[in-house]
């Protein structure tokens, strides 16, 4: 399921591809390194989805060095069959390279930003059109990159679907036509490219995408689509360092009573940097720690059916009396209350807020 969280966010494996043309390109890491998503822990996460404006960044600093059109074959050459888990198999498993590449249109939410980048499929007569759509300006070289990328990556798991390079009819580019394309006309093995398009597209016959794929497995789409819903469920969109801190935080907090050290172990940071990024966002350790208790503290009330000294104990109070004070403070009526009715202050919000929303545990 694609939520607004998901928005702004691609997923880390593509921030690993976009990681490895940098490198591979002699890009100066501190242009880069300190990004939102570039961390190990993070870059090597699947569940993590790197801020889109990560990865555009990084393309920014690699089309300074090299071309768009050499940037967006390296992509490419680097993306194996399984580079990109199962968006991959939703393709080469599929009874036909149509329904896979179908399938993966329904899913590009698990690669890309779904709130920038669609994949769109037009079938006329004996040719099938596959129309990236992505509404950034043509002139801006790292969308450039990434359009001729995408329809590289599209051309290339279409041909492992099929077990045979499948050329392209035309290919389109909503680019800008640069000096030399010597490189897509590697990446997509024919001249046939016009820029200055519209859109950004590659041309079928049609009769290359509906014969049946040579290794599908029947039922196996069905599974695949269902652990690709799986995966955008459990994905863990990164849109700023404050709701890195708060899953950590939220996380810790689920396991035990939280506390500096351990969120800053959780987050591979010293004690001393996590409390000054807390200055830096206008918050501190004390308010984010109240207002982590208090949403722990309600999921328990409306979640189980615990004693109110039990959430106590496991939320850090020392008594019941302690957590009702706290209570109080926050929703303006008693836990009684707040579990019969299922909201506090008669509004479902706190009755004072010591900061923004809480990022969701990681569970």
């Amino acid at each position: 399921m694609i939520t607004a969280a998901h928005q702004g966010t691609t997923s880390s494996a593509i921030t690993r591809l976009s990681v490895t043309a940098a490198r591979l390109f002699d890009v100066p890491a501190h242009g880069y390194a300190h990004l939102l998503g570039v961390a190990p822990e993070h870059l090597h996460d699947d569940l993590c989805r790197t801020p889109a404006a990560t990865g555009i960044r990084i393309a920014e600093l690699t089309t300074v060095r090299v071309p768009w059109t050499e940037l967006a074959l390296l992509l490419a050459q680097q993306s194996g069959v399984g580079t990109l888990g199962v968006w991959d198999y939703l393709i080469t498993s599929a009874p036909t390279p149509l329904e896979g590449i179908r399938d993966a249109a329904a899913y590009l939410a698990i690669l890309a930003d779904p709130s920038t980048d669609t994949l769109r499929i037009t079938e006329d007569g004996e040719q099938i059109v596959l129309t990236h759509v992505n509404e950034a300006d043509r002139s801006y070289e790292p969308a450039c990159a990434i359009r001729a990328f995408a329809l590289g990556l599209y051309q290339r798991r279409l041909s492992a679907a099929a077990q045979r390079r499948l050329v392209p009819l035309r290919v389109t580019l909503a680019a800008r036509t640069p000096r030399r394309h010597d490189a897509l006309i590697e990446l997509y093995g024919t001249t046939r490219i016009e820029f200055e398009a519209p859109s950004s597209s590659l041309t079928f016959l049609a009769s290359d995408l509906t014969g049946p794929t040579p290794h599908a497995q029947p039922g196996l789409s069905s599974v695949l689509r269902q652990h690709a819903d799986q995966t955008l469920a459990a994905a863990i969109p990164l849109h700023n360092w404050l709701d890195l801190f708060r899953t950590a935080l939220a996380s810790v907090h689920d396991e035990s009573v939280p506390t500096l050290p351990a969120v800053a172990r959780r987050m591979a940071v010293s004690t001393r940097t996590l409390q000054r990024r807390l200055d830096e966002h206008d918050t501190t350790w004390s308010n984010e720690v109240e207002a982590a208790r208090r949403d722990h503290i309600t999921r328990l009330l409306h979640g189980t059916d615990l004693g109110i000294d039990a959430i106590a104990a496991r939320s850090g109070y020392a008594d019941a009396r302690a957590l009702r004070r706290a209570v109080q403070r926050w929703y303006g009526t008693t836990p009684a209350v707040l579990r019969r009715t299922g909201r506090g202050g008669g509004s479902g919000e706190p009755a004072s807020e010591s900061r923004g929303p809480v990022a969701p545990p990681v569970t």
